[in-house]
């Protein structure tokens, strides 16, 4: 079973290139991408919600337009392996999650998504395998209509110079930027 226009063993290239290593997650996470890009109609632009930060979000900028640059992905972390893409400008669409209880026929992939042994326990090799021959069957898919506060983008507004930094920022986030106001996670030290 393809990945978008890759095969398996291209795609799992392309996911080391990018993320490092052959994820389990990232690749996991294409099929979940293309089951859910087949499931709207074609030519509908959309944009795509991961339920996780780990991994997903990768397999989501590989394989769409989608980019948590273009803000056309966002990460709300719920804890959850899954993704809603939905046309953005209708709402809706299709949410893609790995079903728990498909996951019988493929213990590595179980054990691995579960947390059901340590990571040093695991068979990677066996994992990736089980990923390749699952694809998208252990996938499940349902409709949904985004809520509409997510439809709707913000624009930055008109752009001040921060009378503490000096730096530029949008002004309707009040007198100061945001990181002057405490929201930097960070201290600058000299």
């Amino acid at each position: 079973m393809n990945i978008g226009a890759h095969t398996f063993e291209e795609f799992k290239s392309l996911v080391a290139a990018f993320h490092g290593y052959p994820a389990p997650g990232v690749l996991l996470g294409g099929y979940m991408v293309e089951m859910a890009r087949t499931a709207l109609p074609p030519g509908v632009l959309f944009e795509v919600v991961a339920e996780s930060a780990k991994c997903l979000p990768d397999a989501i900028q590989l394989l769409t337009p989608c980019s948590a640059g273009n803000n056309w992905m966002k990460v709300i972390n719920l804890g959850r392996y899954a993704l809603v893409m939905y046309d953005k400008y209708t709402g809706e669409g299709v949410r893609v999650y790995v079903d728990a209880r498909r996951l019988e026929a493929w213990p590595e992939l179980r054990a691995w998504l579960m947390k059901e042994k340590p990571k040093a326990e695991q068979n990677a090799e066996n994992l990736l395998k089980e990923i390749e021959a699952a694809g998208d069957r252990v996938c499940g898919i349902q409709t949904i209509r985004i809520h509409s506060r997510f439809l709707e983008h913000a624009h930055m507004g008109e752009v001040g110079l921060c009378p503490v930094c000096g730096e530029g920022f949008p002004k309707n986030d009040g007198a100061i930027c945001r990181g002057c106001q405490g929201g930097a996670p960070y201290d600058l030290i000299g």
